[in-house]
């Protein structure tokens, strides 16, 4: 399959993915590329909150890289893709401007949204990102909303739509998911339920929160195809991914994916102590730490060797730091901004002169 579109200059302003990224060694080095600059770009988000330089509250990707890089990589122009706040390697793998995504996360006016949506609230309707949601399984609706209106509409695209092992247990995901079967059995709701099973929710894991662990076992009550995926292995993610979302496109039937993965870095940024889980567990998870397994292959297959990975390390170092220089340098935004894109006549609503 063919190579993953990629800006000549190496900055992530390419379009966006045509859906034949493949296990192809470019195109694994690329991806390898990219799930590196989440990584680093995750890392220095953690050290600017901590300094006091990132407000509102910071929920980090670490370790779950390869789910949203494998599926990411089957994405089409005109698809959609919608999750909840732990969004910021979805902007960067659809080839958001770092620089405008770390703006943002500063609430800086150069920011994706102006700097009013802050860590939780990424969009870029452009690259096919409608969010970002903070509130858990409020999206998932939303979603399965976008799916049933680009069939309505005659397209074959389609909405990946992810969420967390959390979000299963609410009401909105059981109403969503039973419209996505009632739909979809009709052949009319292109939706890929990415389950991104990091084994917590917050500080409460999969075992306290539902009887039903085996998290994927949940869409048979409504009709819903499913299947689990080694969510630590970008390999793996990259067949079912393709395999799923092609599926999904000529049927316009529902899919959903229980990505098993797992959190390495806290929960939130704030989250210092992590009684829930022990250090031991993380060290083992950390074993399988999903960078590292595809470096190792790569190394393998003669597709990397050590000086290519210190000059690929080098070079997203340098466009984390380039991130870091933009959003402190951005202004912050204007008082007018309060009141635009809220309503359709803002001013006159909210009394603004």
């Amino acid at each position: 399959m063919a190579k993953a579109k990629k800006p000549a200059d190496g900055q992530a302003d390419a379009e966006v993915g045509d859906g034949q990224v493949g296990p192809g060694r470019e195109g694994l080095v690329d991806l390898y590329r990219q799930m590196l600059l989440v990584r680093m770009f995750e890392e220095s988000c953690q050290r600017s909150f901590r300094k006091g330089v990132i407000g509102g509250y910071l929920h980090l990707y670490t370790g779950q890289e390869a789910v949203a890089a494998g599926f990411l990589a089957h994405v089409r122009e005109g698809d959609k893709v919608i999750t909840g706040y732990r969004d910021h390697a979805h902007a960067l793998l659809l080839r958001c401007d770092p620089r405008e995504v770390m703006a943002e996360l500063y609430g800086r006016r150069d920011g994706l949204s102006k700097g009013k949506g802050g860590s939780m609230h990424l969009f870029a309707i452009d690259r096919g990102l409608w969010g970002g949601y903070g509130i858990v399984g409020g999206h998932i609706p939303l979603g399965v909303g976008f799916a049933y209106a680009l069939r309505y509409q005659g397209t074959d695209h389609i909405c990946q739509l992810y969420l967390g092992d959390g979000a299963l247990q609410t009401g909105a995901f059981h109403e969503a998911a039973n419209l996505a079967g009632l739909w979809g059995r009709d052949g009319n709701c292109p939706v890929v339920f990415v389950v991104e099973n990091n084994q917590y929710a917050m500080g409460t894991s999969v075992e306290r929160s539902t009887a039903m662990t085996d998290l994927a076992a949940k869409f048979d009550a409504y009709g819903i195809e499913r299947e689990k995926v080694d969510g630590m292995d970008l390999e793996a993610v990259l067949e079912c991914a393709a395999r799923v979302t092609q599926q999904v496109r000529e049927s316009g039937k529902p899919c959903a994916v229980e990505a098993v993965t797992y959190r390495l870095a806290s929960h939130g940024a704030a989250d210092f102590v992590e009684r829930y889980r022990t250090k031991k567990e993380v060290a083992q998870w950390r074993e399988r730490d999903p960078i590292d397994r595809l470096e190792r292959r790569l190394l393998e297959a003669e597709a990397l060797e050590a000086d290519m990975i210190d000059e690929i390390k080098s070079g997203v170092r340098d466009e984390v730091g380039k991130a870091i220089e933009f959003a402190a340098g951005s202004e912050q935004p204007s008082e007018e901004e309060l009141y635009s894109d809220v309503l359709a006549g803002g001013d006159e609503y909210m009394g603004h002169q």
